[in-house]
């Protein structure tokens, strides 16, 4: 039976003009081909935590942090423009998928030279995967220029933009080993700086509920990892007898805790958080303070790995040094939710026990008491998010704030 195509559904073998989407499209949800590009970020986010937990175990914590957050810093940058770029402008013909997995093809590439990261200090394979990532997402920027239209002139500055950069990051790659983490950090914050320069030249739309979808996938991910890690203790007891109790504990801790980050994560309405008034800087909030978020939700899998090798005594570190490698990440992930998209939508009482528990789950490990605090308290967050519904489910909206087409602004539009 042929195929019939529609607007919705083009046919494959022909182009199709890609011009800005309708933000308010009814029944918007991730494509097929967006949860396959996904899937190479769960290779990318398993091999940052894992070096991440070789080098706490060592002691090596400060140029640990510092490389994983290098690191993270590409993978996120890398899926966070794809996301934004797409809810504007995917088209789905077969140009479109091609780059996309070329971009899929970086990722890899910048996944395998992680280890070289920690390791070494050595860039090369990470700006290479990079690079022909942010190459890929040159053309589609490309792409979307040929339109006219009032996102012309952004989908240009987005494509000269990240041309740019990426000329800078090659350049890097010849620098002194001394100097390369001062030039890091004027690059990353050029990367940072396109959207905001290319979105003054004209907005590109985002569909809320779309984009919000996405970044909620992408935090299943980086959960997926903790749940991998609490079936690792496990595994772990079934071979080391003498410490079953504390592994057993352990893993449950972690399914506990992993319950409730989900949980928090997935209570406020991230649509309404993300704003309905077109504002830049609360797009541009929402889309950067996740990479806080995000790192924290990786390094958390990073953190129950150290504590198994503290139960068995394979780590440099202390136990109280261990157990900060689990309540930090905690921390910072329930304070980053809180301040994004939580503090809006509730009440006062939300407003208190969530931070208040975030900054006692924190303390944790030089209270005197059992381990099981961190469970507890996150286990009583929950009950009061259970109580205490977000305020915009049992009110409405208010008038006056709707987006109209192709007004919200996009962050970190480039990949």
């Amino acid at each position: 039976m042929a195929r019939v195509s529609t607007p919705e559904t083009p046919p494959r073998s022909r182009l199709v003009r890609m011009a800005a989407r309708d933000p308010h499209e009814p029944g918007r949800t991730a494509s097929p081909l967006e949860l396959f590009f996904d899937l190479v970020f769960v290779v990318a986010v398993s091999v940052a935590s894992v070096q991440l937990h070789h080098a706490l175990t060592e002691g090596h914590v400060g140029s640990g942090l510092l490389s994983y957050g290098m690191v993270f810093f590409a993978i996120w940058w890398a899926w966070m423009n794809f996301t934004w770029f797409a809810t504007s402008f995917d088209t789905d013909d077969w140009l479109y998928r091609v780059l996309t997995i070329v971009q899929m093809s970086g990722v890899l590439v910048l996944a395998a030279g992680i280890e070289s990261v920690f390791v070494d200090g050595d860039f090369t394979v990470v700006v290479a995967g990079y690079v022909l990532m942010r190459m890929a997402m040159i053309a589609q920027w490309l792409r979307a220029s040929g339109t006219d239209g009032p996102t012309r002139a952004a989908t240009r500055a987005y494509a000269a933009g990240i041309a740019v950069v990426q000329l800078c990051w090659l350049a890097f790659l010849a620098l002194p080993p001394g100097w390369q983490g001062a030039a890091w950090v004027v690059l990353a914050a050029a990367e940072l700086a396109v959207p905001v320069v290319a979105e003054r030249r004209g907005r590109t739309p985002w569909h809320p509920h779309h984009i919000t979808e996405r970044y909620g996938l992408f935090t299943l991910i980086l959960l997926g990892e903790s749940l991998l890690a609490s079936s690792n203790a496990i595994i772990e007891a079934l071979h080391d007898e003498q410490d079953l109790g504390s592994l057993i504990s352990i893993a449950v801790l972690t399914v506990v805790v992993t319950a409730a980050l989900w949980w928090i994560y997935f209570w406020p309405p991230h649509h309404r958080a993300l704003g309905e008034d077109a504002r830049l800087s609360r797009s541009l909030r929402y889309g950067y303070v996740h990479y806080f978020v995000f790192a924290a939700a990786g390094a958390f899998s990073a953190g129950i790995e150290v504590e198994i090798d503290a139960l068995t005594g394979h780590t440099a570190l202390s136990d109280v040094g261990a157990s900060f490698t689990v309540t930090i990440p905690i921390a910072v992930f329930v304070l980053g939710v809180w301040w994004l998209a939580i503090r809006d939508n509730a009440d006062r009482v939300v407003n208190t026990v969530v931070p208040v528990g975030a900054l006692l789950v924190l303390c944790d490990p030089v209270i005197p008491v059992p381990v099981t605090l961190t469970a507890l308290i996150m286990v009583v967050i929950v009950v009061v998010l259970v109580l205490h519904p977000p305020l915009s489910a049992t009110r409405p909206p208010r008038a006056g704030r709707r987006q109209g087409p192709g007004a919200p602004a996009i962050p970190g539009g480039s990949s």
